[in-house]
């Protein structure tokens, strides 16, 4: 049975945090929505993109509050948390429009408030709203939302789950050198703070290479590991899972073992607990976005492990009786979505496909943890767009082609680009039947592509402009409809 994931003091302060914010909300309604997701996904894009399609009047018709023309104004004001960053929106902006280029990704948590005022559709809200609703966007490393599961594992099961994992197909050879030198230490000898620290970082650079682009993998916890931050070299992050630890006993006092156990207790209550505490319990939306065309593009075992991260995902969520979280949560979380993005990668006739293989891997990942799945939806999304799609001629037969501009350095059959031509690609079509993937998983060899999708990475788009020489919004794909999911009840 997993244990209390916080103490009694923990939910007291939970308690006195949302009540406070609710207080606050009477004068200032406001809502808080957290931004995560996996490596490579783009939340910096997604929070840059919405920001700016609200500010500039982007195209968003299905957006019922602003196709109806229901939005008066939107516009930032200063987040009500001093002592978190602030998310430089104007910095991003500015590098997708003026430079071109895709935004530094998500390294440690950020905040931007975003106001709208707005008519209700209902004369009798009118009569009891201000017409004024802030947004607070909270952007957080998905890593960090992977570590909330720490919190119901002590040190043993920790370790047991990190190494069976480094032992599996896709990391073993990733894993190999951390492994060797955790399995010739006797756990239960004398504490050396040499070792600790070689330990520690044999794990951390075992965790960066399962992140990289060729295996793609997503469940990597300890997320602190991959982007320490201010804590670099604490005892907090100095420490590391210990293979083959007897199934019952304690540590002895001074062992390697004992130190490293209480590290990671101090992991959790340094790093983890403040962050659930402080920022996640908080949150009543939620955008979870995932790259499951790299994932696929990587092979079986990363399709395998963002099922795995997802099933993790979903446990930080649930909400029903049988919940990790239930005891902690005075305020509950309203909507999930988790966003399938780069859907400007395929042909729109393949865009209902990728959402589709999304849903079923949220669907067995439920499955595996018996999670009912109320409150998830799931959408294939670009929030900014970098392509456009036509059509070719080859061979007497009309293909359906994606057009944009290659990033400085991509290779497509043997031609290397400069990052300012134009092209056309033939992005491959995924399958009607989004099982016919799964089944797949076990007759692709590793690392082998599990679709044949032409995987290319694209420049940010070079904006229109009209007659007056004003720039337009970013173009995107469903960003509205997921607009509508998150928001639209509370714009109503």
């Amino acid at each position: 049975m997993a244990r209390s994931l916080t103490t009694f003091s923990d939910e007291a302060r939970i308690a006195f945090d949302n009540i406070a914010d609710r207080a606050a909300g009477l004068i200032h309604p406001s809502i808080r929505f957290g931004v995560t997701g996996l490596s490579r996904a783009g939340k910096t894009v997604f929070i840059t993109a919405l920001v700016h399609n609200l500010l500039h009047g982007g195209r968003l018709p299905l957006f019922n509050a602003h196709h109806t023309g229901r939005i008066a104004r939107t516009y930032l004001e200063p987040q009500p948390d001093d002592d978190v960053p602030r998310f430089q929106y104007e910095d991003h902006v500015r590098a997708l429009i003026e430079d071109r280029l895709w935004p530094d990704s998500t390294r440690a948590i950020s905040q931007l408030r975003l106001t709208v005022e707005y008519e209700s559709a209902s004369g009798w809200n009118r009569m009891l709203s201000a017409g004024k609703l802030s947004i607070d966007i909270v952007d957080y490393p998905g890593e960090w939302l992977l570590d909330l599961p720490l919190l119901a594992q002590d040190f043993r099961e920790f370790s047991a789950n990190a190494v069976e994992l480094a032992r599996s197909r896709a990391r073993a050879d990733l894993a190999e050198q951390w492994l060797a030198r955790a399995t010739a230490i006797d756990p239960k000898a004398t504490a050396d703070e040499t070792t600790a620290r070689e330990l520690a970082q044999l794990f951390a650079t075992y965790l960066k290479a399962c992140k990289s682009d060729a295996r793609a993998l997503s469940t990597l916890p300890p997320g602190r590991f991959i982007m320490p931050g201010d804590l670099e070299g604490s005892p907090a992050l100095t420490f590391s899972p210990l293979p083959d630890l007897p199934p019952t006993g304690s540590a002895p006092k001074g062992s390697v073992w004992a130190m490293m156990e209480r590290r990671f207790e101090s992991y959790k209550q340094v790093v983890v607990k403040p962050f659930f505490r402080e920022h996640f319990a908080r949150l009543d939306k939620q955008i979870v976005l995932v790259d499951a065309l790299q994932a696929m593009n990587a092979g079986p075992d990363a399709v395998r492990d963002l099922e795995r991260a997802l099933g993790d995902i979903l446990s930080c969520f649930r909400t029903g009786r049988n919940s990790l979280l239930t005891s902690l949560f005075t305020r509950r979380i309203g909507r999930v979505l988790i966003g399938a993005t780069k859907a400007d990668h395929l042909h729109h006739e393949s865009h209902d496909r990728l959402e589709a293989v999304v849903r079923r891997l949220v669907d067995r990942a439920a499955e595996r943890i018996h999670y009912s799945g109320a409150g998830i939806d799931v959408m294939a999304l670009a929030a900014v767009r970098a392509t456009r799609e036509a059509s070719i001629d080859e061979g007497g037969e009309t293909l359906p082609v994606i057009v944009g501009t290659p990033i400085r350095g991509e290779k497509i059959a043997g031609q290397t680009f400069d990052g300012e031509t134009k092209t056309a690609v033939f992005p491959g079509d995924l399958p009607e039947k989004p099982d016919s993937i799964f089944e797949a998983l076990d007759q692709k060899p590793h690392g082998e592509p599990v679709t044949d999708i032409n995987f290319v990475r694209f420049r940010p788009p070079q904006l229109e402009r009209t007659a007056e020489g004003i720039t337009l919004s970013l173009p995107h794909i469903r960003l509205d409809r997921a607009l509508e999911f998150l928001f639209g009840d509370d714009l109503a």
